[in-house]
C-alpha cells in the first residue's frame, strides 16, 4: 500500500484531511467539474517546473516554486502537513522511490532521473500527478526506464472504462513494465482520490488477490501510478521515516495521473499536453 495510503485510518487535522473513509465515491458532475479544476492546477504546476528546473537547483527550490504557484492559483497545496509530511511535492532522485523530501542539501545535477510528485486541494477536491524527469543528458538506460514508466501508465489508463475492474489496469501495467524487463514496486499503489488526497480503492499496478478487484463505475476518480525499477523491486524506508529508495540502489521512475472514469472509457484529468 501506499504510506500515505496506509495512514487513512488517521485523523491528524488539516483542510485536507476528512475524518471518515466514504468507501469507494461516485463523484456528481459539480464534483467532477471541481476536479477537473484542481488537477488543471496540478498539471499546471508540474508543467512549469518541468520547464523551469535544471542542474545546480535544489528540491528544495522547486518545492518553493510549487507551493507558491499552488496558492497564487487559488489552490492549497495537497501534501504539506498531510500527517506531517513537511512539503508541496514529493521530490526524489535517482534511486529514492516515493515520499522524497524537499531539501536544499539536495542538489540536482546533469544526468539525474528525478520524480516530482505534487497535489492541489481546490474548493473542496483534490488533484494528484507525478513526472519523472531527464535532467539534461542521461544514460540510454535511464531514457529507456523513464519512457517504459511514462508508457505502462498509459497502457493501464487505456484499460479505464465502466465495467473494467481494477485487474485490468494493473495486468496492462505489469505486461508492459516486463515485457520491457523492468519491474514494478508493489510496496505502493496508486489510489482513489476526491475529497480526500487518498481514498478507496486502491489502485495496484501488478496482478493481485490480496485487494479488492473493484469494477470501475463512471463518476470514479483514481489516481494511477505506477513505479518501475531497474533493479529489485523491493524497498527501503530512510531514517527520515518517508523517503523511499531501492534496496540496490538502481534508478527508478514513476508517473501518475488522477482519472475519471466514464461509460465509454476515460478522461485524464491532470493531462498536460494540453498547456
Amino acid at each position: 500500500m501506499n504510506i500515505f495510503g496506509s495512514l487513512l485510518s488517521q485523523s491528524p487535522p488539516g483542510p485536507s484531511i476528512k475524518k471518515h473513509r466514504r468507501g469507494v465515491e461516485i463523484k456528481s458532475e459539480r464534483e467532477i467539474d471541481i476536479m477537473r479544476q484542481a488537477s488543471n492546477i496540478v498539471a499546471t504546476v508540474l508543467q512549469e517546473l518541468a520547464q523551469w528546473v535544471q542542474p545546480g537547483m535544489t528540491t528544495a527550490d522547486l518545492d518553493a516554486h510549487a507551493e507558491k504557484r499552488i496558492r497564487q492559483l487559488g489552490a492549497t497545496p495537497s501534501f504539506k502537513g498531510y500527517h506531517g509530511f513537511p512539503a508541496s511535492i514529493c521530490a526524489c532522485l535517482n534511486h529514492e522511490v516515493v515520499h522524497g523530501i524537499p531539501s536544499r542539501k539536495k542538489i540536482i545535477r546533469e544526468g539525474d532521473v528525478l520524480k516530482i510528485d505534487t497535489g492541489a486541494y481546490f474548493e473542496g477536491f483534490h488533484g494528484d500527478s507525478c513526472i519523472t524527469l531527464a535532467i539534461g543528458t542521461v544514460t540510454p538506460a535511464a531514457t529507456h526506464l523513464i519512457q517504459v514508466a511514462e508508457a505502462s501508465l498509459y497502457k493501464g489508463i487505456e484499460q479505464v472504462k465502466a465495467g473494467n475492474c481494477l485487474l485490468d489496469i494493473a495486468g496492462a501495467i505489469q505486461d508492459h513494465a516486463e515485457a520491457h524487463g523492468f519491474c514494478i514496486v508493489e510496496d505502493f499503489t496508486g489510489h482513489g482520490v476526491g475529497r480526500n488526497l487518498h481514498e478507496e480503492p486502491s489502485v495496484f499496478n501488478v496482478r493481485t488477490h490480496q485487494l479488492p478487484n473493484v469494477k470501475l463505475r463512471a463518476g470514479m476518480t483514481l489516481a494511477i501510478e505506477p513505479i518501475l525499477n531497474a533493479g529489485s523491486k523491493f524497498t527501503r524506508i530512510l531514517g527520515d521515516r518517508w523517503t523511499a529508495v531501492t534496496v540496490d540502489n538502481a534508478l527508478s521512475a514513476q508517473f501518475e495521473h488522477t482519472v475519471l472514469v466514464t461509460e465509454s472509457g476515460y478522461e485524464i484529468l491532470t493531462d498536460r499536453s494540453h498547456l
